[in-house]
């Protein structure tokens, strides 16, 4: 759909390449106007992203990304189990514990974001983490060289304005944070 009023068709879609993690389409569409256009899509499942605050510190993990063969500094966040009965909050929990060993006595959910919505359909639950508990952080195989560190908002900043902390969505689910009445 456009804004509502008139919407954008698609005419066809056809699978160019999928993968157990996303999948790529490419769609011929109908615009608003009335002229053709051929969009690319990557489908992949729903995310949450978690931000472990414990009243003074927020709980980061960094690895070096493929892509960008750098390495950064982000929030825990996760794709949703493929199982039919998958929640954001669920996947949360799991995210926060398997990448920090924390454990969140409260999770309060802040809202929804798209990753990367000019291209990517996937969205993100971002939920606040509080009351939390350490244990063991259990990364999966995939998370080779990752590490944990605890900020303070002012140092957080600091990560940002560097480029330490570089993800999209680390920095928007901050904003939401705020925007939601937690003080950092």
């Amino acid at each position: 759909m456009s804004d509502g009023s008139q919407p954008i068709v698609t005419r066809s879609s056809r699978t160019v390449y999928a993968n157990p993690w996303l999948s790529v389409r490419e769609d011929e569409i109908t615009w608003p106007d009335g002229s053709p256009g051929i969009h690319a899509v990557m489908d992949k499942r729903p995310g949450a992203l978690v931000v472990p605050y414990d009243g003074e510190r927020i709980t980061l993990v960094g690895m070096v990304k493929y892509p960008t063969r750098r390495f950064l500094w982000e929030l825990p966040q996760g794709a949703l189990d493929d199982r039919e009965d998958a929640s954001a909050e669920e996947t949360a929990r799991t995210e926060l514990l398997e990448e920090t060993g924390l454990r969140a006595g409260t999770l309060r959910h802040l809202g929804q974001l798209f990753y990367a919505p000019g291209i990517l359909s996937q969205t993100c639950d971002v939920f606040l983490a509080s009351d939390l508990t350490a244990g063991d952080a259990q990364p999966e195989e995939t998370e080779v060289g990752l590490r944990t560190r605890a900020v303070t908002p002012s140092e957080l900043d600091q990560l940002i304005l560097s480029g330490e902390v570089a993800d999209a969505a680390t920095i928007a689910a901050l904003h939401l944070v705020r925007v939601n009445g937690v003080q950092l």
